[in-house]
């Protein structure tokens, strides 16, 4: 052959037994059948061979693998993102007529979702004060497909007691998704939070604690049901949702240090929540582990087991200090960066406007027991807390000049 012909069609190939800590990187598109017989009876659904790389590689499937194992679930498909993980639920298991339910806390792209593309597709949604079990008994109605749950709620950090929210939907007969991101699956167990009682589907912005870098977009959908696995997977593929295999590299890299990561931020967050309960600059701090916080004895309920409450917390300022002046402290912020995400080595704080995010659910703000003032929410990363207090000592100072 001319050695051009050769360089594609070598006939080398390497040993079997190959071991090493970290697996091979797999990367394809197209998949080489052994002959025509293996070509027609390809099998994408079931990881019993390799069909097309958008369906799964070696690599891809040892990532799905592990995850599903961390969620303590049986199936498992990784999307290109958290969102896109979150969306997928909702498109794989509603139809026209069906109706969405989301926490009025909800992760804001979820809402959007709803508001947007599941309504042009005739999926209606409504929302519930995840609070107030009852809310939820209420808002259930025969059109209601599937209920998101989410603990704590995004940005606002409530703890919903979540047992009572799953039973109410195991009474009603309807699916329950879990964004899980928070827990990463190491704080509890979501499909048994309770005597018969779990999520059908949860899902988890692979992004967060997973990767742990600040440099991956991944999310996981994992589920117990081969039924909902089914068509979550098929929706998966006809949507041709797939993931680069070096980003399922440095997730499966960061996977066995997620447990270090998570209890390290976690320690930083309750210390640094701790301090800022004692400042008279603050009205509240949201943080589910402290005893002040919102929904903090379904923490306990739930979590007290692991002991786990992640490394993220929000505080509300006083309300003699205004928007202004709390933009001037976060911009005096040194190590802590101005962006969006959490989980990584860097800290990070984001200053919120409650009120218009809740108006996207048509709830008021605040609420339930939350103070009224100006809302900044802080994820940590890994630097030392004793320099992460020194920074928000210099943003408080900011604050002051401000006023």
């Amino acid at each position: 052959m001319h050695p051009t012909t050769e360089l594609i069609h070598h006939p080398y190939q390497p040993p079997a037994g190959f071991a090493a800590p970290q697996i091979g990187v797999h990367k394809a598109s197209t998949v080489i059948f052994a002959n025509v017989a293996a070509m027609r009876n390809r099998d994408w659904q079931h990881k019993s061979g390799y069909t097309y790389g958008l369906h799964g590689t070696p690599t891809t499937f040892v990532l799905e693998e592990r995850i599903a194992t961390l969620e303590h679930a049986k199936h498992c498909v990784l999307a290109p993102s958290g969102l896109a993980a979150v969306a997928l639920p909702s498109l794989a298991l509603c139809g026209m007529g069906d109706e969405v339910l989301l926490p009025s806390n909800s992760y804001g792209p979820n809402t959007t979702l709803a508001q947007t593309d599941l309504a042009r597709f005739g999926i209606t949604h409504g929302f519930y004060d995840p609070m107030q079990p009852e809310s939820l008994a209420s808002a259930i109605t025969p059109r209601t497909k599937l209920v998101w749950l989410e603990v704590p709620g995004s940005i606002s950090m409530e703890f919903a007691d979540l047992p009572a929210l799953l039973a109410v939907c195991k009474a009603k007969g309807v699916l329950t998704a879990f964004d899980n991101t928070w827990g990463a699956g190491l704080a509890f167990n979501a499909f048994e939070v309770g005597a018969g009682l779990g999520a059908d589907v949860v899902v988890q912005a692979l992004t967060k604690f997973p990767s742990g870098g600040g440099d991956v977009l991944m999310g996981s959908v994992c589920t117990r049901r081969d039924d909902l696995h089914a068509q979550i997977k098929a929706t998966h593929m006809h949507l041709g949702y797939g993931v680069g295999a070096n980003d399922v590299e440095a997730v499966l890299r960061s996977l066995p240090s997620i447990a270090l990561r998570y209890d390290a931020q976690d320690r930083a967050g309750r210390a640094l929540a701790e301090w800022w309960a004692k400042r008279p600059e603050i009205a509240q701090v949201l943080h589910p582990a402290l005893a002040s916080g919102v929904g903090h004895a379904h923490w306990k309920a739930l979590c007290g087991a692991s002991n786990r409450a992640a490394g993220l917390f929000s505080v509300v300022f006083d309300a003699r200090y205004g928007q202004a002046a709390v933009d001037a402290f976060c911009d005096a912020l040194e190590l802590f960066k101005l962006g969006y995400s959490w989980a990584g080595p860097m800290s990070l704080v984001v200053p919120y406007d409650m009120v218009a995010l809740r108006a996207q659910s048509k709830a008021a703000w605040p609420a339930n027991g939350v103070a009224a003032g100006c809302l900044v929410r802080f994820s940590m990363g890994l630097e030392a807390v004793e320099d992460l207090q020194t920074d928000l000592e210099r943003g408080l100072e900011a604050l002051r000049r401000a006023t």
